[in-house]
């Protein structure tokens, strides 16, 4: 009832989610237009893209490289990264499905982590105690997020034909046992620029920007809602670490920006994801002028 309203009382918001509804016959390009304009509030100019938001519309279309799928798959990436930076700085793996309902639940230790290998929080489940979810909840969960079609609504590409799976991994948490925070290192053809810290997901969210010498920068983004923490972060334990492996994994991955997401257990370093395309390239920035400045650091591979 309340996204109804939302809906009655925003024509935007109601554009948007008739877009997303029935437009999936709509070409990549004259979707994405409209989506911009719907979401941005201004044309999406794709020959000569300027803004960050603009420049990964630009690389959602022109940038297709197949091994790009495998790289957002989170249960084949694990392969592919541990022979660039190790096995010991990924995340153990406890099981792999294709439907929820074959779950063996019974494996699973008491604290562990499910989620679909093709999308971004639907359907997955964080269990800090076995004895205490409702199992028939959590496959109902998954069911919805195995359906999810994480290509169709904001068009990246690299999710289109991904086969769908469930994966089960161990749950990290620190020496106290608390929320771990999320580094997300932004990389531009192959350097790590800046890192992204959120921190207190599911209390009150918090999102910073680092450069690489760990200065605290006053930009702010993706989420129209965002805010920064209290005070400033301290410096993770074996941070030249994380630099050097941010730096190595976009160096490989070849592209003119992607995101490596990373984990900080207590100084151990644990691979998170790789993303191209961040809040699918429709997030927010305030200032406002930090979308052209992060734009600008976006080098196509060929002149537009």
């Amino acid at each position: 009832m309340r996204a109804i309203k939302e809906y009655l009382t925003s024509p935007r918001l109601l554009a948007i989610s008739l877009l997303m509804r029935f437009g999936m016959w709509i070409p990549d390009s004259i979707y994405l237009r409209m989506m911009y304009y719907l979401t941005m509030g201004e044309r999406l100019n794709l020959k000569h893209p300027i803004s960050f938001s603009e420049k990964l519309q630009w690389l959602k279309l022109y940038n297709r490289k197949p091994e790009y799928t495998m790289m957002v798959d989170k249960v084949r990436v694990k392969e592919y990264v541990a022979k660039i930076i190790g096995e010991e700085y990924i995340i153990p793996t406890l099981g792999v499905w294709n439907n929820p309902e074959e779950i063996d639940f019974d494996i699973l230790p008491n604290q562990f982590v499910l989620k679909c290998n093709h999308n971004s929080g639907l359907g997955m489940c964080l269990c800090k105690d076995k004895l205490k979810i409702n199992k028939a909840l959590v496959v109902k969960k998954m069911k919805k997020g195995l359906k999810e079609n994480y290509y169709i609504g904001k068009r990246e590409w690299p999710y289109k034909n991904m086969p769908r799976k469930i994966l089960a991994e161990v749950f990290l948490s620190d020496l106290n046992n608390s929320e771990l925070k999320d580094y997300k290192f932004f990389c531009f053809n192959g350097i790590a620029k800046y890192c992204q810290v959120i921190a207190n997901r599911s209390t009150d969210e918090t999102i910073d920007f680092y450069d690489r010498k760990w200065v605290h920068q006053d930009f702010i983004g993706l989420l129209s809602s965002a805010h920064h923490a209290p005070s400033a972060h301290h410096v993770p334990l074996n941070y030249d670490k994380m630099l050097q492996i941010a730096d190595k994994m976009s160096s490989d991955v070849k592209s003119p920006f992607v995101r490596v997401d990373l984990y900080n257990v207590n100084g151990k370093i644990y691979f998170g994801e790789i993303t191209f395309f961040p809040f699918s390239g429709f997030g927010e920035f305030r200032p406002k002028d930090w979308n052209r400045k992060l734009g600008d650091m976006i080098k196509l591979p060929i002149d537009v």
